[in-house]
């Protein structure tokens, strides 16, 4: 083998470290401590509450928004094909650009229907913190969270998949290849994408 060729190979080699490395730092250096939810029992519902789990699912959905409807089965299939794998899936009712106001009544008019048929109710987020905090921007829009330590590590954040319109053409799952990624004890892979959605309405 060639001396020019060795030094290539070696670059390349050296380039793929950097990138995983950095992949790993950026997927690493951002963390959440804790927030709390309404169900719609009026009951707080803490993200500490589920540091048990292997991962927890963060999707921000709106009953008015058309790419939450659009997205209603997928959700619906990955929450209860993970449930059993130590997944826990959140889901937030969050107001869009598309109405005057958000209301409590809004839980009740979007439910998420699991494989068996069974109910998942949407909670509320007050005062759009925890959108704040986790940089939430479309509905819907994902967050996979991993506990570590005393806090969460933000593993991924943004689309579900590639094709928002027409599920058959689905190419690339991001949400389920993170999570995947995550049990399987490996890097998440791709950090970010950028969600289609609706955009959610800022106080």
């Amino acid at each position: 083998m060639s001396l020019r060729r060795i030094s290539i190979i070696t670059a390349a080699a050296l380039l793929f470290c950097t990138v995983a490395v950095s992949v790993a730092r950026a997927q690493s250096s951002r963390s959440v401590s804790d927030f709390s939810l309404k169900n719609g029992a009026n009951t707080e519902v803490s993200l500490k509450s589920y540091a048990g789990k292997k991962a927890v699912v963060v999707v921000f959905v709106n009953p008015n928004c058309a790419f939450s409807r659009l997205y209603q089965n997928r959700l619906s299939t990955l929450a209860s094909g993970y449930s059993g794998r130590g997944v826990e899936f959140l889901f937030i009712d969050t107001p869009i650009n598309l109405e005057a106001s958000a209301d409590g009544t809004d839980a009740e008019k979007l439910k998420i229907k699991t494989t068996g048929g069974a109910d998942i109710p949407l909670l509320l987020d007050e005062g759009q913190k925890v959108s704040a905090m986790l940089g939430a921007t479309k509905t819907p829009e994902a967050i996979l969270l991993q506990p570590v330590g005393d806090g969460f590590a933000v593993r991924y954040k943004g689309a579900i998949d590639d094709n928002a319109q027409v599920e058959s053409y689905v190419k690339e799952r991001y949400l389920q290849q993170a999570l995947d990624n995550i049990l399987a004890g490996r890097p998440a892979g791709v950090a970010d994408k950028r969600a289609a959605g609706c955009l959610i309405k800022l106080n």
